[in-house]
């Protein structure tokens, strides 16, 4: 890594010391990371999310007060010192008096309906949580006048997937197949909607008849980023949790079972966007010019077959692993082909992969064994983040 991408990494660092960051969807597997980051950068933090069920994630890891390391407390996260409200982002009024309280600088949108599969089983419910969920957010934000930046993540996904062996650029269509998918291409028009109505211009509504007041010259941005890998990641119907639960015998299947091995995908380590994420948050603070849409993805030869990612998963974990073509027959579409142009996010920001996807997946398996052997997984996880921040 060079001189002038640890530079960068230090600005994002010292930046967010003592920033009131506003995260949506906390408790998820970005959320419960970004958060972590967030804590040791020496942010304050607020998170709004639905309360989490499942024992078995990230988020539960990250909050445990017990470990093995003899000094726990020095290498503790603490994402337990977060103020948090459990409550639905479509709630307006929840959502508002929550943001209202803490008076962020920044909001990071990240709450969402996020499986492909899920959105053909439950699209109602998808597109209420995705587009009245960024509607709300959006209009949360405009009633709070300490806010100085918003960014909303999106997907990869949010394109009109042609199968081009080139990756998308930010002014491709927007128009995603499936309902998860074109949810969040709607998320994508809204938040440039109200960034042209509300944050850019000087349009206030009429106060005197009720109307909200907007802030103006409030940078809003949107951050489309490729398929995530990582530690702590315990969701149904993705590859890596799949190989994780099959390798720790968790199945009946003795060998991974891999539906659609010859799918091209982005895939990246879960900090990778995260970065991203914060830089957008605190370049667009310093200028607001910087607004706009950007797409963080690997470098082109890391976007690999599903079926390829699962073969670096089974040398890289060992002990004789192997997978198999379980190929479905009438499954639900899925593009072949995806990936992302990042050209824009590195040539404005100075934004710059860190981890091939080799290395992102032998962090992962670093990880998940740690996770299985019952180690201190906030020093696991502060080890991970330092390294990826070079400090």
């Amino acid at each position: 890594m060079g001189k002038n991408i640890e530079n960068l990494k230090k600005q994002v660092r010292d930046f967010y010391k003592g920033k009131k960051v506003f995260i949506t969807g906390h408790t998820g597997f970005k959320g419960s990371w970004l958060c972590a980051v967030l804590k040791m950068f020496g942010a304050e933090i607020h998170g709004y999310s639905l309360e989490p069920e499942e024992d078995k994630i990230l988020y539960h890891v990250l909050h445990k007060e017990d470990g093995k390391a003899d000094n726990l407390e020095e290498n503790k996260i603490l994402v337990t010192q977060i103020t948090e409200t459990f409550a639905d982002i479509r709630n307006l009024e929840t959502l508002t008096k929550a943001m209202q309280n803490f008076q962020p600088d920044i909001v990071i949108h990240m709450a969402a309906q996020p499986l492909v599969r899920e959105s053909y089983d439950n699209p109602v419910y998808t597109y209420d949580v995705n587009v009245m969920g960024t509607v709300n957010v959006l209009e949360a934000s405009r009633k709070c006048s300490s806010i100085k930046s918003i960014v909303n993540v999106t997907t990869d996904k949010v394109y009109e997937n042609k199968e081009w062996c080139w990756g998308y650029r930010e002014d491709e269509r927007l128009n995603g197949y499936d309902p998860y998918s074109n949810s969040k291409s709607c998320s994508e028009l809204i938040t440039e909607t109200y960034r042209k109505c509300f944050f850019n211009n000087q349009h206030t509504g009429d106060s005197e008849k009720g109307g909200n007041a907007s802030i103006s010259s409030v940078p809003v941005s949107t951050v489309r980023a490729g398929n995530v890998i990582g530690g702590g990641d315990f969701a149904k119907d993705r590859i890596i949790p799949d190989c994780i639960r099959t390798a720790l015998g968790q199945t009946v299947e003795k060998e991974i079972v891999v539906r659609n091995p010859y799918a091209v995908r982005p895939y990246q380590h879960v900090l990778e966007p995260l970065y991203a994420y914060l830089l957008v948050g605190m370049m667009q603070y310093n200028d607001n010019q910087l607004q706009g849409s950007y797409n963080v993805g690997p470098n082109r030869e890391d976007c690999v077959e599903t079926g390829q990612l699962t073969s670096l998963f089974c040398e890289a974990w060992g002990e004789g692993l192997i997978w198999s073509d379980r190929s479905e027959k009438n499954a639900v579409h899925e593009a072949n082909f995806l990936a992302l142009d990042s050209t824009k996010i590195k040539t404005m920001l100075g934004y710059e992969q860190t981890w091939d996807v080799q290395q992102a997946v032998k962090k992962t398996v670093e990880w998940a064994k740690s996770y299985s052997n019952k180690n201190d997984m906030h020093k696991v996880t502060k080890d991970q983040i330092n390294a990826f921040m070079e400090i």
